[in-house]
């Protein structure tokens, strides 16, 4: 899998999209776009991927996104799901509102917002309540009344503290769209493959550098090695299997891509705190 470019299309009236989307399950590709993107989950649970990211999510997730971060969401279906997943999703350029807009001295707060949301910001608390409240309300909102609601969102995130940044360490690093591409090639390969081996010649590889040379960039744009980052995508899958299914850890040991369940074990407590059967208990 790599990441794929994703084309936004909007009605030639429109200045901006906003959609909602009820589907069978959120299980599109790693992918980018240069427009901002704002996502409201309404119905769904599973696995968020932002940049070098990888965390689970709840209905009522919202996540705002700068032009060209990488990321997908992955939703896990259980049997006793009622309704398909569901969302709301915002689609805008910085310009969308012509090229100087975001220079006026009243929406000063705004354009610090979007230069953070390079790193991707999730909205938490009171905010994220009043921001679904008005994304509802966008969904058939025409004329100057969808661009109303789309400024009072971003004011109200901007002004907020109830916001969480996502992978800074993206932000910081991917300054240029060659380093871009090549971040985007090793996580799209990481994301497709992390339930299988993953090798670093292999990666290295993808990124056009030697094993050692990877190594180093892999530090500098994660703080981590490739084998931590790697372990953690296989216990977020792994948490996922032990809330909403019953197989025997042994068996989510190797399905989320551990060759030794000793190993998986001291892995899951190293991330989680907690051993992968007290993890289970407590959301029995």
């Amino acid at each position: 899998m790599k990441a794929v470019y994703e084309l936004i299309t909007h009605k030639p009236e429109n200045s901006f999209s906003v959609r909602q989307f009820s589907l069978p399950s959120f299980d599109g590709p790693f992918h980018f776009h240069p427009e901002i993107e704002l996502t409201f989950i309404e119905n769904s649970s599973g696995t968020r991927y932002v940049g070098g990211k990888v965390s689970d999510y709840e209905p009522g997730d919202i996540v705002l996104l700068g032009k060209d971060i990488p990321h997908c969401w992955h939703s896990t279906t259980s049997q006793s799901d009622s309704l398909n997943p569901k969302s709301i999703v915002f689609h805008f350029r910085p310009e969308f509102l012509g090229e100087t807009f975001l220079n006026l001295g009243e929406l000063t707060m705004i354009r610090f917002l979007l230069e953070k949301a390079n790193a991707g910001i999730l909205i938490k608390g009171k905010t994220r309540d009043e921001v679904a409240k008005r994304m509802l309300m966008s969904v058939g909102s025409e004329g100057i009344y969808r661009i109303l609601h789309l400024i009072e969102i971003l004011q109200l995130i901007a002004e907020s503290e109830d916001i969480e940044l996502i992978d800074e360490h993206f932000q910081n690093f991917t300054t240029s769209k060659l380093e871009t591409e090549r971040f985007q090639r090793v996580f799209s390969y990481i994301i497709g493959n992390y339930r299988r081996q993953i090798k670093l010649s292999d990666v290295a590889g993808i990124a056009c550098l030697t094993p050692t040379a990877f190594c180093r960039y892999f530090r500098k744009i994660t703080n981590k090695t490739l084998t931590e980052v790697v372990n953690e995508y296989r216990i977020k899958y792994a948490c996922q299997l032990l809330r909403v299914t019953e197989k025997p850890v042994s068996e989510i040991c190797y399905e989320s891509g551990f060759g030794n369940l000793s190993y998986f074990t001291k892995s899951f407590k190293d991330i989680v705190r907690k051993s992968p059967l007290t993890y289970r208990r407590s959301f029995n």
